[in-house]
């Protein structure tokens, strides 16, 4: 009887252990089951609704996050983006000698929204000043909710925005490996037009006029008058190319931001981009990034553009009639790095031999 009694038990115990055994893995199976289908219900970050509670994925994340099945045109531009500036970057490197790594002054045009864990290298003549409206709601606290109420003088303030610099070398890195990565390009000779247009033929900026357009009229202009001189107010775009295509422009230091090179001002060749977006696809690109942070549920919207001067292709071609043809080949040069980049085709006005 004790015998019978102690098989029972034993077996009670085995069967404890089978009924324990097929349980865990039966929850094993449906834990299996859902991460197989957990990607096709992940939220695609290209649409606008969705996000952002606490504890949600982060814009970088949300670019990354998505599976072959998933991209949408959007993803798949914005992928052959960065592919053709890593394409780009291998060729420049295979063909150059330079060698380098980043400074802090490299980094004074990459602005940091810590809210959104964004980084943005502006670019003048880019947008750039409706990107750092938007980049001071973003980052505000609260303290901005509509871009446009943010008049353009106050978003040039550098002490409104962070700028990646002013970090220690261990949070510039922490930052650059972790937060989402985006400027915005232009075609190069229109951006080219459009900073000599605001720079050199408006009269209001005469802090421009003093600083280059005096040193421009005494190198170039034969016979300059003595007002000429003094002002240098009437800077033709001929004089103006001839001073960017000099060697002792070169050797004087980096060109002023607003017509320097995007490959110069963001050194995309040692910072990855997640996000490249482009001027003429200005609206659809912004939303793109705000969409990813998901700023949009806050209601911030990139400020719609429709500005009748801007300059065009058919404005930058009137303005290189006047430039000799071994002047535009030397700017081809200047810019070539940015044509290649960003995928620009060589214009048509171009006298390229």
């Amino acid at each position: 009887m004790k015998q019978t009694l102690l098989e029972l038990m034993r077996m009670s115990r085995i069967c404890r252990m089978v009924l324990a055994t097929c349980l865990g893995s039966f929850i094993l199976v449906i834990f299996y089951f859902q991460s197989m289908f957990q990607p096709v219900m992940r939220r695609n970050p290209f649409v606008a609704e969705g996000c952002c509670g606490k504890g949600s994925r982060n814009a970088l994340e949300e670019l990354y996050s998505q599976t072959q099945t998933e991209f949408t045109s959007a993803a798949l531009l914005h992928q052959a983006r960065r592919e053709r500036v890593s394409d780009a970057c291998r060729a420049h490197s295979a063909s150059s000698r330079q060698r380098r790594v980043l400074t802090p002054a490299d980094l004074r045009h990459l602005l940091v929204d810590e809210t959104h864990r964004l980084i943005y290298c502006y670019v003048p003549k880019v947008a750039c000043t409706n990107w750092k409206r938007v980049m001071m709601v973003l980052s505000g606290d609260g303290k901005y909710s509509d871009p446009m109420q943010i008049p353009p003088s106050e978003a040039h303030v550098p002490a409104n925005l962070r700028a990646l610099s002013q970090y220690s070398i261990g949070e510039i890195n922490r930052r650059l490996k972790g937060y989402l990565k985006f400027l915005f390009v232009r075609e190069p000779f229109e951006r080219l037009v459009s900073a000599y247009r605001n720079k050199f033929t408006l009269r209001y900026n005469t802090s421009f006029h003093r600083r280059y357009g005096t040193k421009i009229v005494r190198r170039y202009r034969q016979n300059a008058t003595d007002e000429a001189m003094r002002s240098g107010a009437d800077v033709s775009f001929r004089e103006f190319a001839e001073y960017l295509t000099d060697p002792a422009t070169q050797r004087e230091g980096p060109l002023n931001e607003h017509w320097q090179t995007v490959h110069s001002l963001c050194h995309p060749c040692l910072i990855h981009y997640d996000l490249v977006g482009k001027y003429e696809t200005l609206e659809e690109d912004a939303n793109t990034v705000l969409q990813l942070a998901g700023a949009t549920n806050d209601g911030v919207r990139f400020p719609s553009y429709s500005k009748s001067t801007r300059t065009t292709d058919q404005m930058a071609a009137m303005f290189f009639r006047n430039v000799s043809t071994r002047q535009q080949q030397q700017l081809y040069q200047l810019y070539k790095m940015d044509f290649l980049m960003y995928n620009y085709s060589t214009p048509n006005y171009l006298k390229l031999e």
